[in-house]
């Protein structure tokens, strides 16, 4: 059994995308850009995530074996037979990840980072995930403290702009995971997983999504207007803006799995070229 077995536990996408995050947070919060922290903040986010992202295979190992898109996942399809190892590596990622940041940064980093990963493992996974439709909204709170953990590696003190940050990760959250359940439903109402897409008809999920997004796109702007980031940021918002709202309102029309796929596609873009446009910002 290689390592290559052991990777998909880390749940690597989500790690880089919370770690970007985090960057983003450090990047729009100083003028005085150091590479150490820079190097140690990356380290200590990925560690955080990946250590949570290892309990979430442990904790659900049962329901990833009744879905089909889960059902390859090392412990369900058995490439990892030891679960406790898993949450042995989970446990010490996370821990590391705690230390590793106090020690290097401060503690106040190693708090959010504490509190991002609790809030994915404890509160998402263990107490919401298989119990509310609201697992999605509040559990996806976990990835607004990376971006604070970001600005905490320059400055202790708390400032406007991660908290916007912060609010623009809470809203994403539902629109992107609420796009992809109702194209998974079936699988998720198999597993009973009460997604919300699960419990309505796509119709109301898809109205849900509209306002959500409205709530999100109103929330990005905040940041301009309050004069934190500057006429790059605003440009980019209302573009990308606009453009997932049009998904949002196609959805509407027409609540299909296919185009449910196509606007869960645009927030992964919203999000990317959002974050990217706060760093082109920062820097130009």
């Amino acid at each position: 059994m290689g390592l290559k077995a052991y990777l998909p536990l880390l749940k690597l996408r989500i790690g880089v995308l919370i770690t970007f995050c985090a960057i983003v947070g450090f990047v729009a919060t100083t003028d005085q850009l150091s590479l150490a922290k820079l190097v140690f903040l990356t380290i200590a986010t990925f560690m955080a995530s990946a250590g949570a992202g290892a309990f979430n295979h442990f904790f659900d190992r049962d329901i990833d074996g009744m879905m089909k898109r889960t059902s390859t996942r090392p412990l369900p399809s058995g490439q990892v037979s030891n679960a406790y190892g898993v949450l042995g590596i989970a446990v010490g990622l996370m821990l590391g990840s705690f230390i590793f940041s106090s020690l290097t940064l401060n503690y106040i980093v190693s708090l959010h980072l504490f509190l991002g990963a609790f809030t994915y493992v404890v509160v998402y996974t263990v107490w919401l995930k298989r119990r509310s439709w609201l697992n999605i909204i509040i559990g996806g709170a976990a990835g607004s403290f990376a971006v604070l953990a970001g600005a905490a590696s320059h400055s202790t003190e708390l400032c406007l702009t991660p908290i916007w940050l912060a609010l623009v990760l809470f809203f994403w959250t539902p629109s992107h995971f609420w796009s992809f359940a109702i194209v998974h439903k079936d699988e998720y109402r198999k597993a009973g997983v009460p997604m919300l897409p699960v419990l309505v008809e796509d119709s109301k999920s898809a109205w849900c999504i509209l306002v959500n997004t409205a709530l999100l796109v109103g929330s990005s702007l905040l940041a301009y207007f309050y004069g934190t980031l500057g006429a790059i940021y605003l440009a980019a918002a209302v573009a990308v803006g606009v453009y997932f709202l049009y998904w949002n309102v196609q959805l509407i029309l027409n609540p299909s799995k296919d185009v449910a796929w196509k606007n869960f596609k645009a927030s992964m873009a919203y999000l990317g070229i959002l974050l990217t446009a706060i760093i082109f910002d920062v820097i130009v």
